[in-house]
């Protein structure tokens, strides 16, 4: 018997098979997928996609050639508010197929499986339409699309209707009476605690939480924000850099929220004017998932920012991270040599971290001691000893990186350099046999070298043990989705130092904004790399105190390319735009 879901006299193809075929994916990257896929239980298409193999339009693409079966597209998923209504919650869940538009007596949706006339014949059934077409969307299009109109709205609408929190709460949790008594000396006093923490353990407060928290996840935000102000209260949730909007729940949840928020974290609830620091653990998909949290008060109310501490796996891959071959080439010399140091500079949120996880993961191995000092551990690496900064405790920077020295190490990763006391050891440390990785906070490679001169750091020990210098910054790329071809800004690639030349053979594309990307026209990110390798002759005028500009002129003369070069050369690409290369590196 045929099977319903494959069309008739076509022979069926793995989807992987296919994608192995179209040059998209290797053997290895098949096979690491379908071990994703055994411990997340997703479609092995959203395995590909999770580990960065392929986009979500190649794998729409793929899925639309197995299938035969024209895809949605992003217009046709900006569904009306009233077509939602036509199919019940917890049948567009479980089945994840969405209504997209009635064209007479005919019911489009959209699915993963547009092939399965089981399912079609159960829509036309609990609809009551008399004929249903599906179109095919990937599973990530359509959970976005339930979150949107599905998830998000009916667990506010349900949090909002539900007046009686308070009350509610006092028949579900009556052990919080205790904790009431334990917080009669509080800030707020204990009728307040106590009816703050029966509000943070009704149903539907948690449920909001655990929203926001897996939401995070979904969207591969890097933070959450949860902010009250005079008049509001938002949510807003930090993707590929920037702040967007995600929840503007009422304002008497507010304090409930946090409360619910600190009762997970590990904090105290009673104390609501100083600021505390927590931390949650929870398990998703097979997978135990990290938050930092923090509470600050303000004149509003608490603020809390928990950030998402989830690393994709494959970002510990530094053939990923996106180095030129020369470039790449060198790096690996340079980290693999037995003793000296490396530092990573940028920005918060640049991805240092990441890249010097990558570059341990790189020089991991059996015989050799890889011992790390973070603040906080954001990952970690098997056969890599990750120790957590504990300052009450009193292990700090220094502390800790005194006690490493006398753990027989042969590689040492200090989270960040922050003081003289700390650079001085590192470098000496780098100087008796021990290869070093620190990141420091610095705009480009060759201001590092004044940053270490400001901290007191004797020049002789810089040009003594330093190796290389990696500045770098996160751009935001172009979304696949809905990029569309553009013509360049010539006068502000030629601002630049192009040549008209140059400018006409470059690739130039825009997002005009859709779901995928949050309307933003940008979907992901990209390192922009600038990379100061310290050869003989950079050592001489390390020594010799040179100016930057010097030490600079000289680098890029012997083939370092700046950050500002390096942003331009993606926007060449057709990664990114000129626009978002300025934001990022700021003009020449």
């Amino acid at each position: 018997m045929a099977n319903p879901s494959t069309p008739a006299g076509k022979p069926h193809v793995r989807i992987g098979d296919l994608l192995i075929q179209a040059g998209r994916i290797t053997q290895a990257q098949l096979d690491e997928a379908v071990r994703l896929q055994q411990r997340t239980g997703e479609r092995l298409g959203s395995a590909l996609v999770r580990a960065g193999y392929i986009t979500e339009g190649e794998l729409e693409q793929a899925l639309s050639g197995q299938l035969g079966v024209a895809a949605a597209t992003a217009k046709d998923l900006e569904i009306d508010p009233e077509i939602v209504k036509l199919l019940a919650d917890d049948f567009v869940k479980r089945f994840e197929v969405v209504p997209v538009r009635r064209e007479g007596h005919v019911l489009v949706v959209a699915c993963a499986t547009p092939n399965n006339l089981r399912l079609l014949d159960e829509i036309r059934f609990v609809t009551g339409v008399r004929e249903v077409r599906a179109m095919l969307a990937t599973e990530m299009a359509i959970r976005r699309v339930i979150e949107k109109h599905y998830s998000t709205h009916a667990l506010l609408e349900e949090v909002i209707q539900n007046g009686g929190l308070y009350e509610k709460a006092m028949k579900m949790a009556p052990q919080v009476e205790n904790a009431a008594r334990a917080g009669e000396d509080a800030d707020d006093g204990g009728n307040d605690v106590y009816k703050l923490k029966a509000e943070s353990e009704s149903q539907p407060i948690v449920a909001l939480v655990n929203f926001l928290l897996i939401e995070a996840v979904r969207r591969s935000a890097s933070d959450i924000h949860v902010e009250p102000y005079e008049e509001f209260f938002r949510v807003r949730m930090r993707i590929d850099g920037m702040l967007h909007a995600v929840l503007n729940p009422p304002p008497r949840l507010h304090k409930a929220l946090i409360s619910r928020l600190k009762i997970l974290s590990g904090m105290d609830i009673s104390k609501v004017r100083v600021p505390q620091d927590g931390h949650i653990a929870l398990e998703y998909t097979g997978e135990v998932l990290h938050y930092r949290v923090n509470t600050l008060p303000t004149i509003y109310g608490e603020k809390c920012v928990i950030r998402l501490m989830k690393k994709e796996s494959h970002l510990a891959d530094i053939d990923r991270l996106g180095f030129e071959k020369n470039v790449y080439a060198r790096l690996l010399q340079t980290i693999g040599l037995p003793q000296g140091l490396v530092l990573v500079t940028g920005p918060t949120g640049s991805g240092k971290t990441t890249t010097v996880h990558a570059c341990l993961n790189k020089i991991n191995r059996l015989e050799t001691n890889v011992v790390t000092l973070e603040d906080p551990v954001e990952a970690s690496i098997p056969g890599i000893n990750h120790v957590q900064i504990h300052r009450r405790g009193g292990v700090t920077f220094m502390d800790g990186l005194r006690a490493i020295l006398r753990q027989d190490p042969d590689v040492i990763f200090v989270g960040e350099i922050r003081d003289r006391e700390v650079a001085q050891t590192a470098m000496e440390a780098a100087m008796t046999g021990h290869m070093v990785f620190s990141t420091l906070h610095t705009n480009s490679a060759c201001e590092t070298l004044t940053r270490l001169d400001d901290m007191g750091v004797e020049m002789f020990l810089i040009a003594g043990c330093l190796k290389a210098v990696l500045a770098q910054r996160l751009i935001r790329r172009v979304c696949p989705q809905c990029k569309t071809a553009c013509d360049p800004d010539v006068m502000g690639l030629q601002e630049l130092g192009l040549s008209a030349d140059q400018i006409a053979h470059g690739r130039y594309f825009k997002g005009r904004g859709c779901n995928h990307c949050m309307n933003s026209g940008y979907k992901g990110r990209v390192g922009a790399y600038e990379v100061l390798f310290v050869d003989e002759e950079l050592r001489q005028l390390i020594r010799r105190r040179a100016p930057v500009e010097q030490v600079q002129e000289t680098a890029v003369r012997n083939g370092m390319k700046t950050l500002l070069s390096a942003g331009t050369e993606l926007v060449l690409q057709g990664l990114t735009t000129l626009d978002e290369v300025h934001r990022c590196i700021g003009a020449p």
